[in-house]
């Protein structure tokens, strides 16, 4: 056998391991808080992100994707809990169905219709459910319960402040400190939520603070049981299923695609999610907690050096490794500790990207993200994305209305055209012409990301933006994320804009200045004598 071969393979298997290795020391962590905080305990979140994990990489793609319970899930499936009156054997009817679901999207053309949702619904639910998660770990950073939804946790925080538990509180603060402090290159190589947890429980315990701990973990493997339903059920929860379903896909297909950013290829999104959906289903007949692709997690194998579905197994193996070792030391976590952590995982869910640009955005794409903002937060996740969708929508449809008018444009001229063609054969591809026809929005901006994924042979690429239509704030964190993947791929980008409001719009959002201002053109013709040059000079 050849000898490259075998160290080439060598190799892969190390990056995979210490991928793997990274994966689950991030996901121990999270995966208990999640479990205590949608009330069914540590140990259904632990159990659900191993048989996730497992079966993802069983029947996942060859990317490995590291799953199990998120921040969105989890508090869907509180929600769930509580709209139900903890009744577990109908959540985890609704978790049951949520996975089957998944299967039959992962089989239909409806998965396509995920990525036309419009970022200001994606980022007022991302934000509210990040604010929710800070929100009901108030009471258990002080030493009481935690509730079950946001009002009440607001209201028993402002009564529990004159019975304070001070050994929790002082917990709590000390995880804060040490998550929020600790400098990222130290929380790259160890990362602060684990740091925390060991630090502060081993202080608990050897200073015998008197405070609520996780107390206990189902350590033996969980056994499978289904779920009894009858149809009045399946017909009465099915809702909740679906909003599940649409959760837990949506967070695996946008962990999909920065793994395809980061790799430089092309998974699959209907084998991704019939993988999530199968392990789901199981993960709800054993009991245990369902979830999705995790994008931090992913994205810590894939730095470590994972390259292939090894790191899926590796990850199950170590968090089944720590949980029979430390499962004492696991039981005595204090439940400030875990509050401390989520509320770092909450303030990282926040969409802080949009809050930069906000005073950009169009009013249109405000009103969207603060409705569905404030009916996930005090209301219902379920009705915040449903409206959202519908808001989103309408505004739309009212812009092109009032836009509709009797007009006379030049269409582009044919010996462009011509030219166009020319020079992409001339200089052997090196030099592509790319036009944005027609208004780019939320729907356009999702579709033209795949299609700049990969232009080998490419040194400069002049794209062409046709319309006068402002872009909305979608449109424009496409424009970013098309910019970065091309610069990734070492390809040079000339922009041609020929409308002053649009270049405006593009300089206030620095998307000028990411290109270069002397890369962006008002004429066609300009930006393709730019481009010659340049290629010739290269030679």
């Amino acid at each position: 056998m050849n000898i490259d071969y075998i160290k080439t393979r060598l190799n892969i298997f190390i990056g995979d391991t210490f991928g793997g290795v990274n994966a689950a020391i991030i996901a121990l962590p999270q995966a208990l808080a999640f479990g205590v905080a949608t009330g069914f305990g540590a140990g259904a979140g632990i159990w659900g992100a191993i048989i996730l994990s497992f079966i993802v990489g069983i029947l996942g793609t060859k990317i490995p994707m590291i799953s199990g319970i998120t921040g969105p899930s989890a508090i869907v499936i509180a929600s769930v809990m509580h709209a139900l009156n903890k009744d577990i054997s109908s959540v985890i009817l609704v978790m049951f169905m949520a996975g089957i679901i998944q299967v039959v999207l992962s089989r239909s053309a409806l998965l396509n219709v995920v990525k036309y949702v419009p970022y200001p619904v994606i980022s007022g639910f991302m934000n509210g459910v990040g604010i929710i998660i800070i929100i009901l770990q108030l009471n258990p950073l002080i030493g009481h319960p935690a509730m079950s939804n946001t009002i009440e946790s607001i209201e028993y925080t402002f009564l529990n402040l004159s019975s304070i538990n001070y050994d929790a509180l002082l917990l709590g603060l000390m995880t804060l400190v040490i998550v929020f402090g600790i400098p990222k290159r130290i929380n790259k190589v160890f990362p602060s939520t684990v740091l925390a947890l060991i630090v502060c429980t081993l202080i608990s315990i050897k200073l015998g603070y008197n405070v609520d701990k996780i107390s206990n973990v189902a350590v033996g493997f969980p056994k499978i049981s289904f779920p009894h339903a009858s149809v009045h059920d399946i017909i009465t929860y099915f809702h909740y299923a679906v909003m599940l379903s649409i959760i837990l896909t949506a967070e695996s297909l946008l962990t999909g695609l920065v793994c395809d950013s980061l790799t430089k290829t092309q998974s699959s999104p209907k084998r991704i999610i019939l993988a999530q959906g199968v392990g789901n289903a199981v993960c709800a007949l054993t009991g245990s907690l369902p979830g999705a692709a995790a994008t931090m997690r992913t994205v810590a194998a894939l730095k470590a050096g994972a390259s292939t579905r090894i790191a899926a197994f590796v990850t199950p193996v170590v968090l089944v490794l720590l949980l029979f070792k430390f499962s004492g030391f696991v039981a005595e976590i204090p439940l400030a500790v875990l509050a401390g952590i989520l509320i770092k995982i909450g303030y990282d869910i926040i969409d802080v990207k949009l809050l930069k640009v906000l005073r950009y955005a169009p009013k249109e794409d405000l009103y969207v993200l603060m409705l569905v903002f404030l009916l996930t937060v005090f209301y219902n996740l379920i009705v915040a994305v449903g409206a959202g969708i519908t808001l989103a929508a309408l505004l739309y449809a009212k812009r092109v209305a009032d836009k509709a008018r009797i007009v006379h444009k030049v269409v582009h001229k044919k010996e462009i055209l011509t030219l166009e063609k020319e020079v992409e054969e001339n200089y052997g591809h090196k030099i592509r012409i790319a036009h944005i026809d027609g208004q780019f929005f939320f729907g356009s901006a999702t579709q033209l990301i795949s299609k700049f994924d990969v232009m080998l042979g490419t040194k400069i690429l002049i794209i062409t933006y046709d319309a006068d239509d402002l872009l909305d704030i979608s449109a424009i964190f496409a424009l970013e994320d098309i910019i970065e993947r091309l610069n990734s791929q070492h390809i040079r980008i000339l922009l041609v804009v020929g409308s002053e409001p649009v270049l405006n719009q593009l300089r206030e959002h620095k998307i000028v200045a990411q290109i270069g201002v002397h890369h962006v053109f008002a004429e066609e013709m300009k930006a393709i004598e730019f481009a010659q040059k340049a290629i010739k000079r290269s030679k």
